[in-house]
């Protein structure tokens, strides 16, 4: 009796977004605050592949918000733990973040971990999902109370650029 086997290899779960990407960006103006005013922005995305399979990384870059201000995200894979660890830097802090850490099921990306906010600690979380070959969904949120409610932050819904 053949059979054929379908393992799920999470080491691959972050190829979907190797290339270029346009981004819409929703971004809540003032966080941890009870504030409801949302700015929107344009941004671009390419998404590279590291070395050796142990991650990838991404170029953030908005077309008119803050002028000058680029980002990246650093993915790496840890194969023991089959988890991937996230970690943002831009070049208004130049600071390393602290990582998010999680991985995907059923479709979607869980990532999670402590940093602070303004002086005080809070826990991030970040979720992918509504993943296509041309789109996906990013989202940030906040929580101060250790994950019992969170603040969505921050959304993006990537779209695939033309070559």
């Amino acid at each position: 009796m053949n059979s054929v086997t379908t393992d799920h290899d999470p080491a691959h779960d972050f190829d979907f977004l190797i290339g270029r990407w346009h981004i819409h960006n929703r971004r809540l103006v003032k966080r941890l605050q009870g504030s409801n005013e949302w700015e929107t922005f344009e941004a671009t995305q390419q998404a590279r592949l590291l070395p050796g399979g142990i991650g990838n990384y991404d170029d953030f870059t908005p077309v008119t918000w803050r002028p000058g201000f680029v980002g990246m995200s650093l993915r790496i894979f840890n194969p023991a733990t089959q988890q991937w660890s996230i970690y943002w830097v831009d070049n208004q802090t130049s600071v390393l973040q602290p990582p998010v850490v999680g991985g995907f099921s059923n479709g979607v990306g869980l990532f999670e971990g402590p940093d602070e906010f303004q002086g005080k600690p809070i826990v991030v979380r970040y979720v992918w999902s509504n993943i296509t070959n041309t789109s996906a969904r990013w989202e940030q949120a906040f929580s101060t109370d250790q994950g019992l409610t969170w603040e969505k932050n921050w959304v993006m819904e990537l779209t695939r650029a033309s070559d």
